[in-house]
């Protein structure tokens, strides 16, 4: 199989995460050049005509595009270590934890970066800076909702680590690059202290290179 990647970028780096946290062999990371428009290729749209990466690319030859569905394939193909829940009742809260930090911390960020950040002004015609200010106050009203939920519990969707602690991670980390955003810096210690925590973890690495 083949991921279809970049390094440094959110969405690439929750999968790559994600195969690392479960311990899965045997995938050949593709680096796509989205800077030099290698996203936009024939050759790379063929196997995901929306021009988007991350791309898993079966050993069938299929090739599975979004990032959560990737996830939830893999998970699939590899039930340990859970990162998804177990039985229909932990999936569903766990997904709810998983689409808000996604809704609303990592698209938020997304939006302002890519509206306000002179680096990405390539990738993103035209940009609306004034939408992108807006997105970043947004995504720090989230960011405070979860700083006080995580005073009360270890992880994003509660007692263990998921996939939500991934995707809330890639994010903070994607704002903490381009936005330089430190949530302690802004009155949101247990923010802090938790991707603080996930920084410390072998897979934290995953998806930089």
């Amino acid at each position: 199989m083949k991921l279809y990647t970049t390094a440094r970028a959110p969405n690439p780096r929750r999968v790559e995460m994600f195969i690392a946290e479960k311990g899965i062999a045997g995938i050949e990371c593709v680096q796509i050049d989205i800077g030099a428009d290698e996203h936009k290729s024939a050759a790379y749209r063929a196997k995901n005509p929306l021009a988007r990466v991350p791309a898993l690319e079966l050993a069938d030859g299929r090739v599975l595009c979004e990032t959560r569905a990737i996830c939830s394939w893999l998970e699939g193909a590899h039930p340990e270590t859970n990162l998804m829940g177990e039985g229909y009742d932990e999936r569903a809260f766990i997904e709810m934890a998983d689409r808000r930090v996604e809704l609303h911390l990592l698209l938020g960020i997304a939006n302002c970066v890519r509206h306000t950040h002179p680096g990405l002004a390539k990738l993103e015609q035209p940009q609306f800076a004034e939408f992108g200010a807006v997105q970043g106050e947004r995504m720090r009203e989230t960011a405070r909702w979860l700083d006080q939920t995580l005073a009360t519990q270890a992880y994003v969707a509660g007692a263990r680590f998921t996939i939500a602690d991934i995707t809330a991670f890639c994010a903070l980390e994607f704002g903490r690059g381009l936005m330089k955003f430190r949530p302690g810096a802004e009155g949101m210690p247990h923010l802090q202290a938790w991707r603080d925590r996930m920084a410390d973890r072998p897979s934290a690495s995953a998806g930089l290179k």
